[in-house]
C-alpha cells in the first residue's frame, strides 16, 4: 500500500529553476551519501588526538566553504549568513537571513543539491580529500528532516497498528536515512529499502 506523503509534496518549492543543470551537478553529490550506517568505518581504540584531528579536519572543511560560498554570494548578489558546524562525521555550512534565498533552493533542493556538490568540490580541490560535507539553505534541509523524521515515526505507529506494510515514495539517500532513523525508534517495526535509484524507496513493516 502506497502511503500518502503530503509532507513530502509541502516541501516542494515552486520557484523556476533550471532544473535539468542542477540536477546533472546533484546527481554525483546525492550518489555518494550514505545510507543507514554510512561508509566511514569505524576504528576501534582511538585516541582524543585521532578524534581532534577529525574535528580539526572538519572544522577546516567548514572554513574552505564558507570562504568559497562568501564569494559566490557576492558573485550572485545575495545576502546571506553563513554558520558553520560539525555534525558527527560531517562538516555543515548553513546559509540563511537574506532575501531570496528559495532561488538558491530550488525545485525539490535540485539547486541546493547542486551547490553542495560544488562547495564539495570546492573543498576537495582545497584539501585533496573528498568532502562530505552538508549544505542548508534557508533551512531547507533542517525543515525537510524534521517532516520526514514526523513522516517516519507515523508510518511505523501506522504499521504497527495494523500489521500492513507500507512503501513511501521514492527518496535520495539521505532523505531515506531520516526515515530509517526515525522507524528504529518504534518498537515492533523495522524499515528496508527497496529498489533502485533513483526509485529506491523505503519500506515499512511489522518485526518478526
Amino acid at each position: 500500500m502506497t502511503t500518502e506523503t503530503t509532507a513530502q509534496d509541502e516541501l516542494v518549492d515552486e520557484e523556476v529553476v533550471d532544473e535539468q543543470a542542477a540536477q546533472e551537478l546533484s546527481d554525483a553529490g546525492e550518489a555518494t551519501d550514505d545510507e543507514a550506517t554510512g561508509q566511514v568505518d569505524d576504528v576501534e581504540g582511538g585516541t582524543d588526538d585521532d578524534e581532534l584531528d577529525d574535528d580539526e579536519r572538519l572544522i577546516e572543511e567548514g572554513e574552505i566553504a564558507g570562504d568559497y560560498l562568501e564569494q559566490l554570494l557576492d558573485v550572485l548578489d545575495f545576502d546571506g549568513d553563513i554558520d558553520l558546524d560539525v555534525d558527527g562525521d560531517r562538516a555543515v555550512v548553513s546559509i540563511d537571513g537574506g532575501d531570496d534565498l528559495s532561488k538558491l533552493v530550488g525545485r525539490k533542493g535540485e539547486v541546493l543539491d547542486a551547490l553542495q556538490e560544488l562547495t564539495r568540490l570546492a573543498v576537495q580541490q582545497a584539501t585533496g580529500d573528498r568532502s562530505r560535507l552538508m549544505l542548508d539553505i534557508a533551512r531547507w534541509r533542517a525543515d525537510r528532516r524534521d517532516r520526514l523524521a514526523r513522516l517516519g515515526r507515523e508510518v511505523a505507529e501506522r504499521v504497527l497498528a495494523s500489521g500492513e506494510k507500507e512503501s513511501l515514495d521514492p527518496m535520495t539517500p539521505f532523505e531515506r536515512k531520516i526515515v530509517h532513523d526515525a522507524v528504529a525508534g518504534v518498537d515492533g517495526v523495522v524499515s528496508e529499502s527497496e529498489g533502485a535509484e533513483p526509485k529506491r524507496r523505503v519500506v515499512v513493516l511489522r518485526s518478526s
